[in-house]
């Protein structure tokens, strides 16, 4: 009986879980199909989303984005084209105008950008402009003799010197090939600038003929009118737009005597008669300078003469050593103030105090060869 009873409770167990047990599982597959419901939900929100944001939007008027209008028109200018800023498109009076403000400095460089700024740079509207504006200047231009011929170098601004790494102090200015085809003849005593000219008195052979070299343009050209001497030795100075052209000359009788002719730069003449220059005063020797306003020759035992274009007479000078590095090929005369290099240094010669003085100042100049002809 009691085994019985027992049995009989567990049936009334099993009756009271078998329920539970299936509503357990009924109430997990509903809380699946809520989540399996839930989780698709979002999915077709999605697609909602995705649906209103792939639509297109109408494109907007100019009237209702006058903004964005202006915005891209700035852009545009961010890349402009090569034609559209080239220098060569302005008007050639216009351009004219701004290339005669630059300093002639930067023209050995202008000249190397194309064949337009090269045909310009030498064109002579330009000077004629920059002489209105006022812009003339004095340029310095050297000539070497080097692998038999003559050479022409320039003095311009570097183009930029801030592109190299070099630590040491540079002034800027470098000596460029000037491109001027090779004169004939050329050496220290024959050539002379006036103006914007370089004369080159030829006495190599037959009459001494003259040629002119336009600084300009960069060409020669032949003088019409020749001086009537030919002279042994000679030494050419310029004074008031003339070439005074002193030295000695051999006479018919074989004997030599002293000349000194004068060619007009401007009638592009020779006076008719040579400027007297008796003996007795000496030997020119060939060395020659305009300071003061006269023409100053250094005769053989070292005396100096000037000779008074406007009275027309010799004195002799009484600068002590005036002569004395006038010997050397590398002497010159700048704002009336007589400069040479000689014997490792530059001097220039002090007039008031009779004398030659060192020139001080020339931090990072090479050394300068010794001798009399350096």
């Amino acid at each position: 009986a009691g085994k019985e009873e027992e049995r009989a409770n567990t049936r009334e167990e099993r009756k009271s879980i078998i329920p539970n047990q299936e509503l357990d599982s009924l109430r997990s597959s509903v809380s699946k199909e809520s989540r399996g419901c839930s989780s698709m939900s979002p999915p077709a929100k999605k697609r909602k989303r995705t649906v209103t944001t792939t639509k297109k939007k109408p494109r907007p008027t100019p009237q209702s984005t006058p903004i964005l209008i202006l915005s891209e028109k700035p852009q545009k200018k961010l890349k402009p084209t090569l034609q559209s800023t080239s220098i060569m498109l302005l008007p050639y009076d216009l351009l004219l105008n701004c290339i005669a403000r630059v300093s002639r400095l930067y023209y050995p460089t202008l000249s190397l950008v194309s064949k337009s700024f090269r045909s310009l740079v030498a064109s002579p509207e330009l000077y004629k402009v920059r002489s209105l504006l006022g812009r003339t200047e004095s340029c310095l231009y050297v000539c070497v003799w080097c692998s038999s011929k003559y050479r022409w170098f320039t003095l311009c601004r570097k183009p930029d010197k801030t592109l190299t790494d070099d630590k040491k102090k540079s002034s800027g200015y470098v000596l460029a090939t000037a491109s001027i085809p090779p004169s004939s003849h050329a050496s220290f005593w024959s050539i002379v600038a006036v103006g914007s000219n370089i004369y080159s008195i030829d006495t190599s052979c037959g009459p001494v003929s003259v040629s002119i070299l336009d600084c300009r343009s960069h060409t020669w050209r032949k003088s019409c009118s020749i001086f009537r001497v030919k002279r042994t030795s000679f030494s050419a100075s310029a004074l008031d737009g003339k070439i005074y052209v002193a030295g000695m000359c051999k006479d018919d009788d074989g004997s030599y005597k002293n000349s000194v002719e004068v060619f007009d730069t401007k009638t592009q003449t020779c006076d008719p008669v040579p400027i007297p220059f008796g003996v007795e005063n000496g030997k020119m020797n060939h060395e020659t300078v305009c300071i003061d306003g006269k023409l100053h020759v250094v005769l053989l035992n070292r005396r100096v003469l000037a000779y008074d274009s406007k009275q027309g007479t010799w004195d002799e000078v009484l600068y002590r050593g005036l002569s004395h590095y006038m010997g050397s090929d590398s002497h010159c005369e700048i704002d009336n103030v007589l400069y040479s290099a000689a014997n490792g240094a530059i001097r220039w010669y002090d007039t008031e105090g009779s004398r030659w003085r060192e020139l001080m100042g020339l931090v990072g100049l090479p050394d300068l060869p010794y001798g009399p002809d350096s």
